[in-house]
């Protein structure tokens, strides 16, 4: 749908409650169809009343996966399972409020509380000293993870993470989005009728300079990332994550285990020199892979160098060695 009309749609669904129920009947259905196609694949795990997806699988030393923002399970596993299954127990989180676990509240999770949950969870499934891998948002998790409990982090895989409070905006889908009108209005039209193009295209964008690998849109069960709730709490949470980070950056140098920081050098969505090459410096143990001309996908764009930097940092950690 044209922006011109959404704009339109938008305005009046704001002052008429008739159109604004059959926006939200149609919202639902959307959201109902796209459950039914790509349903929770793991289990659920209630932790402080709060119900957490995740799926486990695999045998050997704990790996955590991380989702970024908007993501869930499918789009962080896709690159690993088949790969490192029997090296790892890989254990992948739908981040609090996304995919198919439940929010903590409605403000916006800090990387922080998402950790501090996560860990919990973590321990009732027996994970005792993980490797932790997060992507884009999920590595500001992934550090918070950390920071949390060091002594019973084993390492971290960074995958283009946020970890630096960053110059600038945000883009204005995340500051309209945000606000009052965009959280009522906005968000339940794109759920009701954005067209499956322009979520292909975004997630294009996402890749870019790359090309998603084929089928990705319906292996990851995109539509689920534009459900309300999922959406809301998305928008939420990168809204909020500025000065969670730069509270948490001046802690950086504490954190005394192996970490592995992979960053492309054309990713415009979280800047190499604004995130990573800061953090490589502030990080006691870390080493910094350059990856020339790679956008914002490390682990589908330059998947054999994520494996390598996984099995590295078990090595460094004194895991047992994988195959």
């Amino acid at each position: 749908m044209a922006a011109r009309a959404i704009s339109i749609l938008a305005a009046l669904a704001a002052a008429t409650p008739a159109l604004a129920y059959w926006v939200d009947r149609r919202a639902g259905q959307r959201e109902a169809e796209a459950e039914a196609a790509w349903p929770p694949r793991g289990r659920f795990l209630d932790v402080d009343g709060a119900r957490l997806h995740v799926e486990v699988t695999g045998e050997g030393p704990d790996l955590v996966l991380l989702h970024g923002a908007g993501g869930n399970t499918r789009a962080i596993m896709a690159p690993f399972v088949d790969a490192l299954a029997r090296d790892f127990r890989i254990i992948a989180f739908d981040r609090p409020g996304l995919g198919y676990s439940d929010p903590l509240h409605g403000l916006g999770e800090s990387p922080a509380e998402q950790a501090r949950v996560l860990i919990r969870a973590a321990r009732t499934l027996g994970v005792e000293r993980p490797l932790v891998l997060g992507h884009s948002y999920g590595g500001a998790v992934a550090l918070a993870w950390a920071l949390e409990a060091p002594e019973r982090t084993a390492g971290l895989v960074l995958l283009a993470g946020a970890a630096q409070e960053w110059p600038g905006r945000l883009a204005p889908f995340y500051r309209h989005l945000g606000t009052g009108f965009g959280q009522r209005v906005l968000i339940p039209l794109i759920t009701a009728f954005l067209p499956r193009a322009r979520l292909e295209a975004s997630v294009r964008a996402v890749f870019a300079p790359q090309s998603p690998p084929p089928g990705y849109f319906d292996t990851i069960g995109a539509p689920l990332s534009i459900r309300r709730g999922a959406l809301r709490h998305n928008i939420r949470q990168v809204n909020a994550l500025r000065p969670h980070l730069a509270a948490m950056s001046p802690r950086y140098g504490t954190l005394r285990l192996p970490v592995e920081i992979l960053h492309g050098t054309a990713d415009d969505t979280v800047p190499i020199d604004v995130h990573s090459r800061p953090l490589a410096r502030q990080l006691p143990d870390a080493r910094l892979t350059v990856l020339d001309g790679i956008g914002h996908m490390p682990h589908h764009a330059a998947t054999e160098d994520t494996l390598a930097a996984i099995r590295r940092v078990a090595t460094r950690a004194r895991l047992h060695s994988p195959r």
